[in-house]
């Protein structure tokens, strides 16, 4: 099995590359320059020279917030780049692994959110990757969608922020009334490993949109809390999020229902403590 992945360079392709590697699997990783998803004859030409059995899309624009002001380019990567990727693959019957998130519903469900529940952006990211979503859904049938949350494992995200800030700072106020699942990029990677082994089975027809988030749900100030718990000399105090005002709404509730997946690939929910720690 050779597998071709767009968007090395960020914290899951990265992921992805590693994990790969560990496991003596054929991955062919391209960066944003060797390979501009939002280009057709890029794509096309990528496809045709690797020749892969399945393509992982790991690009994506995740600025949540620059995107509310840069509407043209979050539209750019997150949608018209999965759109190319889709049609490319179904054109040579390839299967297509693709990365959305929990920004396409609005948060309001009181409890954890279902891959059939209805999508309900609140801010231009959102709306770009459902857009890329429904790009997907339309153009190539042999695909799967892995809806995620909370990514940590990279150079930028919320764990090494927090870790940053408590060098300078002795006391830090972080939002407790948004809840979500945190998940580390290496395992989005071993998942996404795991059903690229699954779905170049000719047989294989669980095709569709899956849940993959870490375990248990918590506000952003008890992720806080679990980061800095070694870093005594910090107060970290919970704020609601009308005190914190972002150019973005965020949804209040992020958590995912992942029995699905279990189901289907045997991936249980991983537990974002033992990533955090490792």
């Amino acid at each position: 099995m050779k597998i071709l992945v767009a968007g090395r360079d960020g914290q899951v392709g990265q992921a992805l590359v590693r994990t790969a590697n560990k496991r003596g699997l054929e991955l062919v990783a391209l960066s944003r320059q060797e390979l501009d998803i939002t280009n057709a004859s890029d794509v096309e030409l990528a496809i045709a020279q690797h020749n892969p059995d399945v393509v992982i899309n790991a690009a994506a624009y995740t600025a949540v917030d620059k995107a509310e002001e840069d509407r043209e380019q979050a539209h750019s990567i997150n949608t018209l780049g999965p759109e190319l990727l889709a049609k490319a693959c179904d054109a040579v019957s390839v299967p297509f692994l693709h990365i959305s998130t929990d920004f396409v519903f609005d948060g309001e469900k009181e409890s954890a959110y279902l891959e059939t529940d209805t999508c309900n952006p609140l801010g231009v990211y959102g709306a770009s990757k459902l857009a890329g979503e429904n790009a997907i859904n339309q153009l190539c049938p042999r695909h799967i969608i892995l809806r995620t949350s909370w990514v940590f494992g990279g150079e930028q995200n919320f764990v090494n922020t927090m870790r940053r800030l408590a060098k300078d700072r002795d006391h830090l106020n972080v939002v407790n009334d948004q809840r979500g699942g945190p998940t580390a990029a290496t395992q989005i990677a071993e998942a996404l490993l795991i059903i690229a082994e699954k779905v170049v089975n000719p047989a294989f027809d669980n095709w569709g949109i899956y849940h993959f988030s870490g375990a248990p749900a918590v506000s952003w100030y008890e992720f806080a809390c679990e980061i800095l718990k070694d870093v005594p000399s910090v107060t970290v105090t919970a704020i609601p999020t009308s005190q914190y005002p972002t150019p973005a709404k965020r949804p209040a509730n992020s958590v995912l229902d992942c029995k699905k997946i279990e189901t289907a690939f045997s991936i249980k929910q991983p537990s974002w403590k033992v990533a955090l720690t490792q």
